[in-house]
């Protein structure tokens, strides 16, 4: 279901002090956005309307989240969902922020700098209308090399979806920009972990009876053979 234009989301946003605005000139400086810069730095790649980030972050105040997706028609909701959230829980939103920016230019966004230790990825879109739309998936080989540039060496992907084919690729995918798969499973719900938090899609497909399958990769060595990552125009920044 396409989502209608929302004319206030631009301007709520730009007022809104932890929605970041002009998010490529703070490359290799994100850490200094928030309140304790100290704290390890994570990533949930296409955030949409906010509900998985707005629990995991308020639940780990000694994390520093960043939150991406592409269009402010869902940001402006996940404006919200952070606020609420928090708002119960009497908290401070200063450990997240959000913004819009296009995944598949990720390098034009965070460097090495920015030392991000572990990305979300959560029921992304699959691709898998024509053999050629495959590269656009955020865990395709070619995603999977531009973002060792701004992970740690002991990073992590934390990755889940509905897709079996999907699911299937992203473990080969994985070895070949060198990540690690260290645990996985078809069927995340059926001795569910205590860290999970469903996200919205998550309780669509479980209601219909589609398992969600998960893993975890770590970041580990490149092999001899694996290809360059793709070449992506910087950005200049904009102060």
């Amino acid at each position: 279901m396409r989502m209608r234009f929302k004319p206030y989301a631009g301007p709520e946003l730009a007022a809104c002090p932890f929605h970041m605005n002009l998010a490529t000139q703070y490359k290799g400086h994100w850490r200094e956005t928030f309140a304790r810069p100290e704290q390890p730095l994570h990533l949930e790649l296409g955030c949409g309307k906010g509900g998985f980030l707005s629990q995991l972050a308020s639940r780990h105040p000694d994390i520093n989240y960043i939150g991406v997706d592409i269009t402010d028609k869902v940001l402006i909701l996940a404006k919200r969902n952070i606020e609420r959230v928090y708002a119960e829980k009497g908290l401070a939103v200063d450990n997240v922020k959000t913004l819009s920016h296009d995944i598949e230019r990720i390098p034009t966004l965070l460097d090495e700098n920015d030392a991000v230790s572990r990305i979300y990825i959560n029921f992304c879109n699959p691709w898998n209308k024509k053999a050629g739309h495959k590269k656009h998936r955020l865990t395709h080989t070619r995603q999977l090399l531009m973002y060792r540039s701004f992970l740690t060496d002991d990073a992590e992907i934390w990755f889940k979806c509905d897709d079996e084919d999907l699911f299937n690729d992203t473990l080969e995918y994985l070895p070949e920009a060198g990540f690690e798969v260290v645990w996985q499973t078809r069927d995340l719900h059926a001795d569910e972990p205590e860290w999970n938090i469903r996200t919205e899609h998550e309780q669509m497909f479980t209601m219909i009876g589609i398992p969600t399958k998960a893993l975890i990769a770590r970041k580990a060595a490149l092999p001899e053979n694996a290809p360059e990552p793709p070449c992506v125009p910087d950005i200049p920044a904009v102060r």
